[in-house]
């Protein structure tokens, strides 16, 4: 009875010891040939992902935040526009009014020569401009001279008002360099002198050269405001100022705002005669500040 009983329990375990090899065996055959000799790890990844679970999907990539754009500049503004300068005639400055005496003659006079006439003779004189308040100051002024006996007329007539070019209306000093000088009283500053020597017929007048000075001896503070003598035959210096023919316009002097009391006028007679003389002066000014 006890050996029945052992001899089927040892066929239960040879048949399940056949059954395990048979599955060994088809497990064999069914591995893929590259797997063949390879023995099992049990670290292999699985090639396939089990049924039923998905792939994590990969997280987007945060957004780079955008650069904010720059503040536009702010633009320069245009700056202002300067005002510009009136022009002088609007504003401080005024054209000097000279009363002109008649003419005495028409057209250029032919053949008149001199040594130091522009080569082209300047036309009408323009407008000439003085500060606002300008005035005439040598009416009726003192006349002194480098002749105390004219051949004609008297000293007073060179600041008399009478600028006409008949007979009569002019005064004559005698040959060679002489001078009349003017007082205007007191200092003024000066910014114009028109001198008229005589219009009566065309003619030029040599060694012209205006001075002005601080005292009646001219010592004190001498300036020169005009000189057309080319060869310093005057012995008061060359000049470098030309000559002009005589007309009823006269002769206009720019002198520049200078400050002085008397007035000193040369000559040394003309393309007529040796003779000097002076028919009118006018000097236009303020008084000094």
């Amino acid at each position: 009875m006890m050996k029945r009983a052992w001899f089927e329990g040892m066929k239960c375990v040879g048949l399940v010891l056949a059954i395990s090899l048979a599955l060994v065996l088809a497990s064999c055959e069914k591995a893929p040939e590259g797997d063949k000799g390879k023995a099992p790890t049990g670290k292999e990844t699985p090639t396939t992902q089990p049924a039923g679970t998905e792939e994590p999907k990969a997280e987007p990539k945060p957004e780079e935040p955008k650069a904010e754009p720059k503040p536009e500049e702010p633009k320069a503004e245009p700056k202002p526009e300067e005002p510009k300068a009136e022009p002088a005639a609007k504003g401080d400055m005024v054209e000097l009014k000279i009363e002109l005496p008649a003419p005495q003659f028409r057209g250029t006079p032919k053949n008149l020569r001199s040594a130091n006439l522009p080569k082209v003779l300047p036309g009408p004189r323009g407008a000439f401009m003085v500060p606002q308040g300008t005035e005439l100051l040598s009416a009726k002024k003192p006349v002194t001279a480098s002749d105390s006996e004219p051949i004609i007329g008297e000293l007073k007539q060179i600041t008399d008002g009478d600028k006409e070019g008949m007979d009569g209306s002019w005064v004559e000093l005698g040959p060679g360099l002489q001078w009349v000088q003017l007082d205007l009283e007191k200092p003024a500053e000066i910014y114009a002198i028109v001198i008229w020597h005589s219009h009566a017929e065309p003619c030029v007048f040599r060694d012209v050269v205006v001075q002005v000075a601080d005292d009646p001896d001219f010592v004190q503070n001498v300036r020169t405001l005009f000189n057309n003598d080319h060869d310093n035959s005057s012995g008061l210096g060359i000049g470098k100022e030309y000559e002009w023919i005589e007309t009823r316009d006269g002769q206009l002097i720019d002198a520049k705002g200078v400050k002085a009391r008397y007035v000193r006028m040369y000559s040394n007679g003309s393309t007529s005669s040796d003779q000097n003389p002076y028919t009118e002066v006018e000097v236009f000014g303020k008084a000094a500040k």
